[in-house]
């Protein structure tokens, strides 16, 4: 049986998931995690296909959530980036008594736009699935700079992205193309809105792959959910804002 990639560092109380986003894996948290290791139990995880989790073909929403818990701890916070928060949404919705808070980052129920909902065209998940049989690593790398674009800290940003990708061997086409698939495909707006956990959603106010313009829409959809939106921030608030994220966090943690 393949195995996830699991690490398990730090001493809090409080157990932290971190699921990353499409075509990376663990180390794009490295910048946050000695902050947050002295205050939570942190589990990083490489996503089934991406990073050191090895050997797995392309999944669906429910299957990934479904073998993440496998390893996870019986009550954590969970927290997804992207389409970590799809899947972190995904186990809070199967599974919530093991869900203490589900937290999102730069994160959409519903990635693609589709008639009034603001989002990504389908056409554009579409031609990067078209381009990554054709030229890989240049369109996981054009994908990286979308996520940084707007901010002032962004070549650096990008950099941390791109070194998180290469320090590790790129996931296969078949699993990039899964998870496109997955961004193209999920709706969470109406399974999220009976959520019973608290749920904090974390955005980038310059984030050009889940527009700002969602925000008022899901915190009338979801009153029962809070949202935070760092102003400099674009599609990675975590590395461009990492002390402001961190304490967003923190302060979720003392409210439980």
């Amino acid at each position: 049986m393949n195995e996830i990639w699991w690490q398990t560092k730090g001493e809090g109380n409080c157990h932290l998931v971190l699921l990353h986003g499409w075509g990376l894996n663990a180390q794009v948290w490295d910048c946050i995690t000695p902050e947050l290791s002295a205050h939570f139990t942190l589990h990083l995880v490489d996503l089934p296909g991406f990073g050191r989790s090895r050997g797995f073909g392309a999944m669906s929403l429910t299957e990934m959530a479904e073998r993440i818990q496998m390893h996870a701890p019986e009550k954590a916070i969970w927290l997804g980036w992207s389409l970590g928060g799809l899947v972190a949404s995904q186990v809070a919705l199967t599974s919530p008594q093991r869900v203490q808070a589900l937290v999102t980052v730069a994160s959409s129920p519903c990635f693609c736009a589709d008639g009034d909902w603001p989002g990504i065209k389908p056409e554009v998940l579409s031609g990067f699935q078209q381009q990554l049989s054709e030229d890989f690593q240049r369109t996981v790398e054009r994908f990286l700079a979308l996520q940084t674009m707007g901010t002032e800290s962004a070549r650096q940003d990008a950099r941390r992205l791109k070194s998180a990708v290469l320090a590790l061997p790129m996931p296969e086409v078949e699993v990039l193309n899964g998870g496109l698939d997955i961004l193209k495909e999920s709706d969470l707006r109406e399974p999220l809105a009976g959520l019973s956990v608290p749920f904090l959603r974390i955005y980038g106010y310059l984030d050009g792959l889940v527009p700002r313009k969602v925000i008022p829409l899901l915190d009338a959809a979801w009153p029962a959910s809070e949202s935070l939106t760092i102003q400099k921030a674009a599609h990675a608030p975590f590395i461009s804002h990492p002390a402001e994220f961190c304490q967003a966090l923190l302060a979720l943690k003392a409210r439980l």
